[in-house]
Order: C-alpha cells, then sequence, then structure tokens
C-alpha cells in the first residue's frame, strides 16, 4: 500500500476561480476523509458538475474543526471560498438529505472543517481522474 500524499474533495465549477483568480485560501464543508490528513500535504481540486476533472491544487497550510461553520467565516474571514449567505444556503440544502433518525440516543452535531492553503497554482488542463471521485473526496495516494 502507497502512503497518502494528499486528499480531493468536489468542488462546484462556479467557486473554482475564488481559489485561482480571486485569491481565496480557506476552503470549508462537513469533516469527511480527513484524519490522515495533515499540513504540508497537497489539496487537488476537484471540479464537479461540468467540464469536472482535476483543476488545480495547494498545498494544506492549517486544518481547522468546528461543529458551527459560521465560526470559520470569522476566523479566516475574507479568505474562505464561501461568503455568509453562501453558507446558509449550503446548509439549508444540507437539510434535503437528512434521513428519518430511528437512535434514541442524543444527537451528535456533525464536525465541520476548514482547511488552509498556500501556493495554490492552477492546472494548464483539466485532468481527469482515474475513478470516480465522492462527495465526501478521497485521500490521493502515491
Amino acid at each position: 500500500m502507497t502512503d497518502i500524499k494528499g486528499v480531493t474533495y468536489p468542488i462546484p465549477k462556479k467557486f473554482m476561480n475564488r481559489f485561482i483568480v480571486d485569491g481565496k485560501t480557506v476552503f470549508i464543508k462537513p469533516a469527511s476523509c480527513y484524519k490522515n490528513i495533515k499540513p504540508g500535504m497537497t489539496l487537488v481540486f476537484y471540479q464537479s458538475r461540468e467540464d469536472t476533472g482535476f483543476t488545480g491544487e495547494g498545498e494544506i497550510l492549517k486544518i481547522a474543526f468546528s461543529e458551527d461553520p459560521f465560526t470559520f467565516l470569522e476566523q479566516f474571514q475574507e479568505k474562505v471560498f464561501l461568503n455568509h449567505q453562501e453558507l446558509v444556503e449550503y446548509l439549508e440544502n444540507q437539510k434535503r438529505w437528512k434521513t428519518i433518525r430511528v437512535r434514541k440516543s442524543p444527537l451528535k452535531r456533525k464536525l465541520w472543517m476548514a482547511i488552509e492553503l498556500k501556493n495554490i497554482v492552477q492546472y494548464s488542463q483539466i485532468q481527469k481522474p482515474s475513478r470516480f471521485v465522492p462527495v465526501g473526496g478521497q485521500y490521493l495516494r502515491g
């Protein structure tokens, strides 16, 4: 088995230029596929929905976790790739995917993560992955 070199997550095409053109450096999402990543590894941008494929990458500088994603807007301010209203819309959209709860145990709040990047570069051509990139992301091995 090869070592983990980084991670990739799908990001809708409409948000990709925020990293490349607008200089945003913080990617936030519900925490998934994170236990084996650390600063110094690579986050590869997987452009989703249209013109899909790997479009660029950045070096992971810092990883932060919180039960409240709005704390990242306070902590990282204008560096976050989503604004307040877009984050509200994202959370509302997530509610549609909730399943019926059967357990009677107290509900645990899901962790969110913020990945701060540096040295972000755009690839000259979109690179097609060898396999599907799930919504939760996947580790990159090499």
